[in-house]
């Protein structure tokens, strides 16, 4: 428990839960005493929505979250943004904010059956909306008790040019120019909730080495990975990923220009392609896989000298290693036919849903991107050989491409109308002749990986429970967590310094008139009106695991001063195993926001609403005070991490 408490002191790891917050070491390295005061207004002004979060920022029932959250209320307003009085209601969202938690570990007990029957009568007996929630593998079992608002309103979004600044190329980078914010309102009965628990807005911006506490949903994280598999992933995984992603997006990039089917399925394979590069960059570093052999090590030992453990305890991180050795030559086939089956082929995913009677997504089907795709991927098969698939039978004496075109053009499967399993279309055919040889693959990896992998992980985060108790985080679940760290600049794998924080001199700096760098019209009327010094985004040391999306961001008084959007792409391992060195999560910035609805969208009753500055009455927002001059950034557009190629377009 030394080891580990000593750890958390010289870093900031750690998303916690609201009830097993590490105070005392955080009052320890930061001097700041996070009162239960301090930590109930950070759980009850913070929700969960849209998949992600958000926070209250009004007693008004005002909410501040991402744009790309509440996306589906925009509908065809995506690209032109919102902001009326007449506030759209957005059916199907809701939010979320956690009440209240008990821990309930002793009423979970025995066989997976029992414990699955126990969970489901606890939460039937909960009088309010209700989550068992499981953590360090079923080492505890805590319910997390809401109240729910599932009346939500549009208020404001902005553009998704700004939103969505750099669009894929820049995401999971930094520096970072995006405004993806949203503000939604929640109703009760027909008028706005009144919501006692919220967060000020700041009145002084972020500034290098603040402590700043982030209250979010983040997704889950793997950190009981052993240093076997995280070979793995670095040696075969991630590499056969990018190999196989890499020739696709050269055959869209061109079509892209022209085709916006084509640029909706390169900058989906772009974003796969990057969160995995960005994965294997990380583990390239010797430093991190290192740390986790040694933590690992540490562990090991502990448990091997425990008298209820002793060294059977120990053996699942031998095992675990056999078991990847074994499985390693079999992972080409494997993420080909089964685990990754054509990237970038809409057809091929609906039809093999439709094989294996799943549920079928929607999709758009674009002829050409199909035709493109899928002879990749026949191309693929036909590298991989006759003994893994039917090839004889799937080209029938034709080129890739010639097979490609006749599957394509046999299927009707782009009309929901007639998407039942007719082996005489194209593409159910195509899946059907596969189906066989990928499900023996699945049993494989099942029988070799999967059953151990799980087994494996709830061992080792039930061990480490065991040793270290409160002062060990159990693995993220996508529920509600509490993360700290400081506002903090970085020098990223290129070996070029990163400010913490990207002002509005920057954003123009990257503007163009075309592409991802393009703002709308009223950017660029508005520009002679903002501060140019006002920080748009800033980066933390904060530990957003997998990602932590429309996180609100406070300050020691626990005013806002931020929401986080993304992180950056040496964060990208801390699925893993966090690391403060490289990894950042990337906010934007409070006043950034302020400035923009000022300056930009005039918005005058929405800054009145957030206590933002003197509003006079044409809206317009008067600051007491001039903000400290930074240098204007000229940071090269083509910095690229060097440690793995990329897409030239990345």
């Amino acid at each position: 428990m030394v080891i580990l408490l000593l750890f958390c002191l010289l870093t900031d790891e750690g998303m916690w839960p609201y009830n097993q917050f590490p105070a005392d070491a955080v009052n320890t390295k930061y001097n700041f005493d996070a009162t239960a005061e301090f930590l109930d207004n950070l759980r009850l002004a913070s929700v969960q929505i849209g998949g992600g979060s958000g926070s209250f920022v009004s007693p008004q029932g005002l909410i501040l979250t991402n744009q790309h959250l509440v996306s589906s209320c925009l509908g065809d307003r995506v690209k032109d943004g919102f902001y009326d009085s007449a506030e759209l209601k957005c059916p199907g969202l809701s939010a979320n904010v956690l009440l209240g938690i008990e821990d309930v570990s002793s009423r979970v007990k025995g066989t997976l059956a029992q414990r699955t029957a126990a969970i489901e009568k606890i939460e039937k007996e909960c009088p309010a909306k209700c989550s068992v929630v499981k953590l360090f593998s079923g080492g505890r079992y805590d319910l997390y008790k809401y109240k729910t608002y599932s009346d939500l309103r549009l208020v404001f979004a902005p553009e998704l040019q700004v939103a969505f600044f750099g669009r894929e190329r820049d995401s999971i980078t930094y520096l970072r120019y995006g405004m993806d914010v949203a503000f939604l309102r929640a109703y009760e009965d027909g008028k706005p909730a009144a919501t006692p628990h919220f967060f000020k807005w700041s009145a002084e911006e972020v500034k290098e080495g603040d402590l700043v506490f982030a209250a979010g949903n983040p997704a889950p994280t793997a950190r009981s990975t052993t240093a076997a598999q995280l070979t793995f992933y670095r040696d075969t995984a991630l590499p056969l990923v990018l190999n196989r992603l890499m020739p696709r997006i050269q055959l869209l990039t061109p079509l892209a220009t022209k085709n916006d089917a084509a640029q909706a399925a390169l900058t989906s394979l772009l974003s796969t392609y990057k969160i995995a590069a960005g994965k294997l960059i990380g583990l390239r570093d010797d430093r991190l896989v290192a740390r986790k052999t040694i933590f690992e090590g540490k562990v090991r030992h502990a448990v091997e000298r425990d008298p209820a453990l002793g060294m059977a305890g120990g053996k699942v991180w031998d095992e675990v290693a056999t078991a990847y050795k074994n499985w390693a030559p079999f992972e080409r086939p494997y993420q080909i036919l089964e685990g990754s089956p054509a990237p970038g082929s809409s057809l091929f995913r609906v039809a093999r849903q439709i094989v294996r009677s799943e549920p079928v997504e929607p999709v758009s089907i674009n002829e050409p991107v199909e035709i493109l795709m899928l002879t990749s991927y026949l191309e693929e098969l036909q590298k991989l050989g006759d003994k893994e698939s039917p090839l004889k039978q799937i080209l029938a004496g034709r080129t890739p491409q010639q097979a490609a075109e006749a599957f394509v053009k046999t299927s009707k499967l782009g009309d929901p109308a007639e998407r039942k399993n007719n082996s005489e279309d194209g593409m159910i055919h195509l899946a059907q002749l596969l189906d066989q040889a990928a499900r023996k693959l699945r049993k494989k990896h099942d029988d070799l990986i999967q059953t151990l992998e799980t087994t494996a992980a709830e061992k080792i985060a039930q061990y480490r429970f065991r040793l270290f108790g409160a002062a060990e985080y159990p693995d993220a679940t996508s529920s509600p967590r509490v993360e700290f760290g400081t506002v903090k600049g970085y020098v990223d794998r290129a070996g070029i310094p990163a400010p913490y924080a990207a002002t509005f001199s920057g954003l123009y700096y990257r503007v163009n008139d075309a592409g991802p760098y393009e703002v709308p019209k009223r950017w660029v009327d508005g520009r002679a009106s903002l501060n140019f010094v006002t920080p748009l985004d800033f980066v933390s040391t904060c530990d957003i695991g997998s990602g932590d999306y429309g996180s609100p961001v406070v300050n020691r008084a626990g005013e806002l001063v931020g929401v986080t959007f993304d992180g950056n792409l040496e964060s990208l391992p801390d699925t893993y195993l966090y690391t403060s060195e490289g990894a950042r999560a990337v906010h934007v910035a409070a006043q950034g926001i302020a400035e923009a609805l000022d300056k930009i969208y005039h918005a005058g009753p929405l800054l009145k609403e957030l206590g933002v500055g003197d509003v006079g009455q044409a809206g317009s927002l008067r600051r007491v005070g001039n903000p400290p001059v930074r240098a204007k950034e000229k940071r090269p557009i083509a910095n690229r991490p060097q440690a793995a190629s990329l897409p030239h377009n990345w």
